[in-house]
């Protein structure tokens, strides 16, 4: 038993060392500490609220690191899965960038499925009358409708105006926001001196928030001092408000952050307030005989609550709504709401139309059980995360292969997917990458291998850059990454130096041949012309009818 245990923490130290080595030895790392001890922990600040079990069963996703001055930690637009607490030193977190980044000029949710339509053809129908500006031209501020103009719940984790910098010190946090999120970071970190950080992976952090009052507390403030009022602002519904009422919103709203499966309301419960979601989908039920039926759902920007709180004598809540992975979601309570609504009457205007379209959807799918079904699907398979799904309809596919044929000569002889996956109806979901919203691949990877291509959504594998190391095969949900062996051995000089003499692996995915003017090569490929590509779950919707 005791060879066991032996063995077992022998494994989990070889592990820990494989995640850190990412940084590799010439990334400005002087000294990287081995899986910090309880004692260690416990000695630092941050720590100090948590028992010893529990800081055990951290420790694995936490290092303490000393950095070299002038060494940049992560960039804009990179994305990240620590979160740095500063114990000596200091960053500087700047905005480069004279323009925002492509990945911050897109809106990153569904502008389908939020008020943000209802904005678009609020100014549409104004735009066509004569005469001067209307009442909600003079309350929504003018923003262009060009995309690249139009930021909605922004990236940013720090409110910083191009070309400027800020200076975080010992005892500081950072990273967290982006981590926690998913969301690319918005600025970069470059060490302003010689510095030490307790470096905490999104597992570890994730639990020491749900454990601790005090820490949930300290993210929630540094969140509210640095972000929430300007992601408000650049959100659809709140863009007519002035930056006073934003800010004092911003210091009342609870922010709420849920498990997979959580309950946010419940069916007929009473209805107290306004939510906004700013990461994650949230799936509405409403009781149908003795079950229950999922009749729609949210993603980034939606708002659930605005029916029971417009509509008079309507008390208790239309859905339960629960939380299909992590989200998180901002709280506007009842009053904050009415003050709103009273100060901004264009607001209203937006929310009745939020309301009218979620009502019809949900009418729709109690109606029609093969919709409510479609819902689940594409919630439970990650459909709505897709920007680009490859189906194949089983009906007229003759099982050649030769969608998997052209992908392989397009690549070198090596095919970016696997001609399987889960069925729904007489359609295969093929495990080819979605090239998703919120890309769980991107996170984590230690040579930034696996990033935007900056042509439309295509996310793309570096082959120069990848060390194989399967961070972003493991993070995928969807199985849409495969490693596979070169036939070669890293060479005597590789960096991290772990990987010396090594067989080589690479990862390697579907990138929509974005360099290839004819177009992804699975869909040309197809004899038959049953291989299609979705950008949407609507799309698929269509597909089917």
């Amino acid at each position: 038993m005791n060879q066991q245990l032996g063995l077992t923490q022998i494994k989990r130290l070889a592990q820990y060392k494989d995640r850190w080595t990412s940084y590799g030895a010439n990334t400005g790392i002087i000294e990287l500490s081995e899986k910090p001890t309880v004692k260690v922990l416990r000695a630092i600040d941050i720590f100090k609220d948590y028992d010893e079990t529990f800081l055990e069963k951290i420790s694995q996703d936490i290092s303490i690191a000393r950095w070299k001055k002038d060494t940049v930690l992560f960039e804009e637009g990179s994305y990240i899965d620590v979160a740095f607490f500063i114990v000596s030193g200091s960053v500087d977190m700047s905005l480069q960038q004279q323009e925002r980044l492509p990945s911050q000029d897109t809106p990153i949710f569904d502008a389908s499925r939020t008020v943000m339509r209802g904005v678009m053809e609020l100014r549409k129908q104004e735009e066509q009358q004569a005469g001067g500006q209307t009442v909600f031209q003079s309350q929504v501020s003018q923003q262009q409708s060009s995309k690249t103009q139009i930021s909605f719940l922004s990236t940013m984790d720090f409110d910083l105006a191009p070309g400027t910098s800020i200076r975080l010190g010992a005892g500081e946090l950072f990273g967290e926001i982006g981590a926690l999120s998913g969301w690319p970071q918005s600025v970069t970190a470059r060490t302003a001196t010689e510095c030490e950080f307790v470096q905490i992976r999104l597992p570890a952090l994730r639990l020491m928030r749900r454990r601790s009052a005090a820490l949930k507390d300290r993210l929630d403030k540094l969140y509210r001092e640095r972000a929430l009022s300007s992601q408000l602002k650049a959100t659809p519904l709140f863009s007519a408000c002035s930056e006073d009422f934003l800010q004092q919103l911003a210091n009342k709203v609870q922010l709420v952050s849920c498990e997979p499966d959580e309950i946010i309301t419940n069916e007929g419960a009473e209805a107290d307030a306004l939510y906004l979601v700013r990461s994650g989908f949230v799936k509405l039920s409403q009781a149908m005989g003795e079950g229950q039926i999922v009749v729609s759902y949210l993603s980034k920007g939606s708002t659930l609550g605005e029916a029971e709180l417009l509509i008079e004598g309507l008390s208790g809540w239309l859905y339960t709504a629960s939380s299909q992975a992590n989200s998180e979601l901002v709280k506007v309570s009842r009053k904050d709401f009415e003050d709103l609504l009273k100060q901004y009457p264009a607001v209203e205007r937006l929310l009745w139309s939020s309301v009218i379209a979620r009502t019809k959807e949900a009418g729709y799918s109690k109606k029609n059980i093969r919709q409510s079904e479609f819902i689940s699907t594409a919630l439970d398979k990650g459909l709505v995360e897709g920007n680009s799904i490859l189906m194949i309809d089983l009906n007229t596919c003759t099982r050649c292969d030769d969608c998997v044929r052209g992908c392989a000569s397009t690549h070198g002889g090596i095919p970016r997917f696997v001609r399987e996956g889960d069925k729904y109806e007489n359609f295969l979901i093929t495990r080819a990458c979605y090239h998703c919203r919120d890309p769980l691949c991107l996170v984590g990877c230690p040579t930034g291998a696996i990033r935007r291509a900056k042509v439309g959504d295509v996310v793309e594998i570096d082959p120069k850059l990848c060390i194989g190391c399967s961070t972003c095969y493991n993070n995928c949900p969807y199985d849409a990454i495969t490693m596979y062996e070169t036939g070669e051995v890293w060479p005597k000089d590789m960096i991290p130096e772990g990987l010396r003499g090594k067989e080589r692996q690479l990862a390697t995915k579907c990138d929509l041949c974005y360099t290839d003017p004819a177009g992804p090569a699975c869909v040309r490929s197809c004899p038959n012309g049953c291989a299609y590509r979705v950008g949407s779950i609507e799309e698929f919707r269509n597909l089917i009818r």
